[in-house]
């Protein structure tokens, strides 16, 4: 008979037992915070060199109307017909801000449909096509895209490290959102604040976790690569109490009306009086393009070139109180020159030129205002306006107290941002990205039951359809394959998108 092997001794240390066993130490964990990790800094990479080749590409915009300022007049609408030709496609989410589509894959657990909207080829395209269009002169912005390339790359990778369920899919789209436009201002606290007001719409502790930690890595990129810097440079501004806070009313009144019909006018919803515009674009979306990059060149002209690309110089100019500065008319010629951009369905964002219309606008009223510190109303314009037009008075406060390194302006600058959002739901009640979004949505929503349906036995009964929000217009059916939310995509659950190209 042989003895039985005794059973093994009890670790010798329980303490170092139980902390190796602590969730800390967990590989899934781990596995987690690599993803994020890397994801941040490719994030931060891509925010950096984007911005970078935004500046070359409209240096050499610049550097081609110095030979004539009639230039763009042949080039700017062979160019923006290419763009709407080649984004009828497969790149048709490369499309508009690309916000919106953050907002929608956010929205739609369907991984098809993500998967269209944030693939790395639509990545790559986003970035390509916007550097594109800013080396014609559109007026659009660089941080929208960027939101969208860091959803996409943070979705990505999230499911290389087999992070495939929704919800967690759901938290890396956040993350990489909220690290984009962090690294593409050089705005931490903004990033943070911009994912839970516009792309969330909520806050849980679940993802504060790596929100901040995926704008933390990046920031720390951005921070080693570029510096410590402000966007427009430090503002030495303030705003006395007195009727000085006069500026606080005017700004935060005329600049959200201002922000709220802008917002209207790109919508381009299928009632109302732009219901012919949009069904125009509908109906021919190349030419429609073609004319819209010719208008732009002739706003250009009247401008004296003023209006092109994304309004950093001009709005720098505006705020810090320079000798010279693009003039009294700016601020309406850069949202018409905005408008007309962003009708022409070309990829490009919003958030710089609704700056820099924010500073021309600010501009004017300081002329009504001469005790007022101009540089401190340019500021209280800017953000106001950005807050008319997103429909996000904290993420557009913040932006603009980072953007300008001033810290004295906090209650001026959340005053009135809050009077721009109240005054532009006058014009669009439901913000603009999330009206985008929205529509998507329903597109989708409706879609998916139409294919449900073909499906479905004779006898089976017919399933209902989910009610709009009471706040969001009712937009009819579209024909399959199309949108109805003009600039933003809509995707069916197919497998690919007809190509149109």
């Amino acid at each position: 008979m042989t003895d039985s092997q005794p059973p093994s001794p009890p670790s010798s240390n329980p303490r170092l037992q139980a902390l190796l066993g602590h969730e800390f130490f967990a590989p899934a964990q781990w596995k987690r915070r690599l993803a994020l990790w890397i994801g941040a800094i490719l994030v931060a990479l891509a925010a950096i060199v984007f911005a970078k080749a935004s500046d070359w590409s409209f240096h050499l915009f610049q550097k081609m109307i110095s030979y004539g300022a009639w230039i763009p007049l042949i080039v700017a609408p062979i160019v923006f017909a290419g763009l709407a030709w080649v984004t009828e496609g497969k790149l048709r989410a490369t499309r508009g801000s690309g916000i919106p589509q953050v907002i929608g894959t956010l929205h739609i657990e369907d991984e098809g449909f993500r998967a269209r909207m944030l693939a790395l080829p639509i990545a790559a395209g986003k970035m390509v096509l916007t550097l594109v269009a800013l080396g014609v002169g559109a007026s659009i912005g660089r941080e929208g895209p960027t939101v969208h390339v860091g959803a996409g790359l943070f979705y990505t990778l999230g499911r290389r490290f087999g992070f495939t369920d929704p919800k967690a899919a759901s938290r890396f789209i956040l993350a990489g959102g909220a690290a984009g436009i962090a690294a593409a201002f050089n705005t931490p606290l903004a990033g943070v604040v911009f994912a839970i007001e516009e792309l969330a719409g909520t806050f849980e502790h679940r993802f504060s976790g790596l929100l901040l930690t995926a704008v933390i890595v990046g920031g720390v990129v951005s921070l080693g690569i570029m510096g410590n810097y402000a966007y427009f440079g430090e503002v030495e501004a303030s705003l006395p109490l007195g009727h000085s806070w006069l500026a606080v009313l005017l700004t935060g009144v005329i600049c959200g009306l201002a922000g709220g019909l802008f917002a209207r006018l790109i919508l381009l919803s299928r009632r109302g009086p732009l219901a012919q515009i949009g069904r125009l674009r509908s109906r021919a979306p190349v030419l429609f393009a073609a004319g819209c990059g010719l208008a732009l060149a002739v706003l250009g002209l009247l401008t004296h070139n003023n209006i092109y690309g994304t309004g950093y110089e001009q709005a720098r100019a505006f705020v810090q109180e320079a000798a010279v500065t693009p003039g009294q008319g700016f601020g309406i010629a850069k949202l018409l020159a905005n408008v007309v951009s962003y009708w022409a369905g070309i990829p490009g964002g919003i958030f710089s030129p609704a700056l820099a219309v924010g500073a021309g606008i600010g501009h004017n009223i300081a002329t009504f205002l001469p005790n007022v510190p101009a540089g401190a109303v340019v500021l209280l314009g800017m953000s106001a306006y950005l807050s008319g037009v997103t429909g996000a008075p904290l993420t557009s406060a913040v932006i603009a107290m980072e953007l300008t390194d001033n810290q004295e302006m906090v209650i001026p600058i959340m005053a009135a941002c809050l009077l721009a959002r109240a005054a532009a739901s006058l014009f669009c009640p439901t913000p603009v990205y999330k009206d985008f979004a929205e529509r998507m949505v329903q597109d989708f929503e409706r879609q998916h039951a139409a294919a449900q349906a073909k499906t479905a036995p004779p006898d089976a009964a017919p399933s209902q359809p989910s009610a709009a929000p009471d706040d969001l217009e009712v937009v009819e059916p579209a024909p399959s394959g199309k949108t109805t939310a003009y600039e933003e995509q809509a995707a069916s659950p197919g497998d690919t998108l007809p190509d149109r190209s």
